[in-house]
């Protein structure tokens, strides 16, 4: 990407390729079959408008795997607004651009620093590498019970102990919005000659300035990951990535994002990645002061009926409430049948995603008020129904230090991703899993972060988490065996 380049930011190419391409009152002999929406227009006349714009790799539309006419513009555009070297549409989530990253730098053996409080697809993919893990556990906030970022020594004595680190892949922000000073760890890898590669899946929004988190290209990552979807008006699966080192293995990162995109991208999803990045680019002051009133003006209400949890350098935009008494799960459910949904729960709170706003935009923020309040009326606490958690990455009070060395804060699966290929696994009772090597992921879902991952010993701090989640109602993406309180373990 060329700096110094005076780029129109309020400029859509893509979305405007499609307008000239829908001008032309295109009559449709390709795919997809539904034929500028035609063909669904009974069905739901709104749905049908959309989907004209839902079209294929035709003239003067351009190619996603091979762009040179407007989406290449528009990646530039994203470039120059986030300031990469380079910027990619993505159309199948970050999950994706987690995976083309990562298997991008990682080799068969390499060695990687690696934030245990990553989402699933940052262990697809270090699988997939054959890579070698090595987990850095995060500090937790005692108060909050959640991890609260890095120790900057961890990261020192991880180097000393480990001198072939290829990479540190870390989680910014967290799924509750909580973030770190990424520039230390950064400036710690790059010394030692590793690059840093960031999930940054929660934080496409923060380019738009203060009081918004520093971006992590602004702290010093050599790529990051963003899910547009989730904080900025994109389409899911929407996703960017960016790559600010000049020396990052390019032409490896063009096979894998073919290898593991489809073929036939969607014109609607890169059409909203488009219109995200200008909505973002074009997001004025007075749209942030909008922004933040109105959050306040919720806050201030909410505040009244729900215990609210803020930390410092916390994204304005999650905001985590609890409710004495009632356990997050529960929280979430009375606020359901109110029709409020929250994004997540977990043992002690609800989170709310916010919108970013601009200037005068309506959202039924006093609606949702007055649903919440209406609801929690009829609730009914109960004592004790809202259970501590003995966090796997803390060490719990027996002593058991759940794979974690407490003096480091690094652990290392027990088997190889190679050993573990060789190797059956068996269903096994909790209690006969303790001790055992896992062999399958247990993961609550939201948010996607692992509890257990195959090469970790079970801990009793795992099986105890796993416990007070399932009974407190949380969802896991687990075979069917785990429902019956079994584990996946390596003979």
């Amino acid at each position: 990407m060329i700096r110094g380049t005076d780029m129109d930011q309020n400029r859509m190419p893509l979305f405007e390729a499609l307008c000239r391409y829908q001008h032309t009152n295109p009559v449709s002999f390709h795919v997809p079959g539904h034929k500028n929406g035609l063909l669904i227009e009974p069905l739901l006349k709104e749905s049908a408008s959309f989907l004209q714009y839902d079209a294929t790799e035709l003239s003067g539309l351009d190619d996603l795997h091979h762009a040179e006419g407007a989406i290449q513009e528009a990646q530039d555009l994203l470039a120059d607004y986030y300031g990469s070297e380079k910027s990619y549409f993505l159309v199948n989530g970050s999950t994706v651009g987690n995976l083309a990253m990562i298997l991008s730098v990682c080799r068969p053996g390499d060695r990687v620093l690696v934030d245990r409080n990553c989402h699933q697809s940052v262990l697809h993919a270090l699988r997939l590498a054959r890579a070698n893990p090595v987990f850095v556990f995060p500090e937790i906030d005692e108060e909050l019970q959640m991890p609260a970022g890095f120790s900057e020594k961890v990261f020192v004595q991880a180097f000393r102990q480990y001198r072939d680190v290829k990479a540190c892949i870390l989680t910014y922000p967290t799924y509750y919005g909580i973030t770190c000073d990424l520039r230390a760890v950064a400036e710690i890898a790059h010394q030692n000659g590793a690059y840093v590669l960031v999930d940054e899946a929660h934080g496409a929004h923060f380019q738009v300035g203060s009081p918004f988190p520093e971006t992590a290209l602004h702290q010093g990552a050599d790529a990051a990951v963003q899910s547009a979807h989730k904080m900025l008006p994109a389409m899911t699966m929407g996703s960017f990535l960016h790559i600010r080192a000049p020396h990052f293995p390019f032409e490896r990162l063009k096979f894998y994002l073919s290898a593991l995109q489809s073929s036939s991208p969607s014109y609607p999803i890169m059409m909203s990645l488009d219109y995200a990045r200008w909505y973002a680019a074009n997001f004025s002051r007075e749209d942030i002061c909008y922004t933040l009133s109105q959050r306040e003006q919720f806050s201030a209400r909410l505040g009244k009926m729900l215990k609210l949890e803020e930390k410092k350098g916390q994204d304005p935009l999650k905001l985590l409430a609890a409710f004495p008494g009632l356990s997050g799960f529960k929280l979430q459910s009375v606020l359901e049948k109110a029709g409020v949904y929250t994004e997540m729960a977990d043992l002690q709170r609800v989170v709310f995603v916010l919108p970013l706003l601009k200037n005068g935009m309506p959202f039924p923020y006093e609606d949702a008020a007055g649903r919440i309040e209406a609801a929690l009326a009829g609730a009914s606490p109960q004592a004790g129904n809202q259970p501590r958690l003995e966090r796997a990455e803390q060490k719990p009070a027996s002593g058991e230090t759940a794979g974690l060395d407490t003096l480091q804060g690094l652990t290392e699966l027990h088997l190889a991703y190679d050993e573990m290929e060789e190797k059956e696994a068996e269903w096994v009772s909790f209690e006969e899993a303790k001790g055992r090597i896992a062999a399958k992921m247990v993961t609550p879902y939201p948010p996607g972060v692992p509890l257990l991952v195959p090469g970790e010993q079970v801990r009793d701090a795992h099986l105890y988490q796993i416990q007070q989640l399932r009974a407190c109602g949380a969802g896991f993406h687990a075979d069917a065996p785990f429902f019956e309180n079994r584990l996946a373990v390596y003979r």
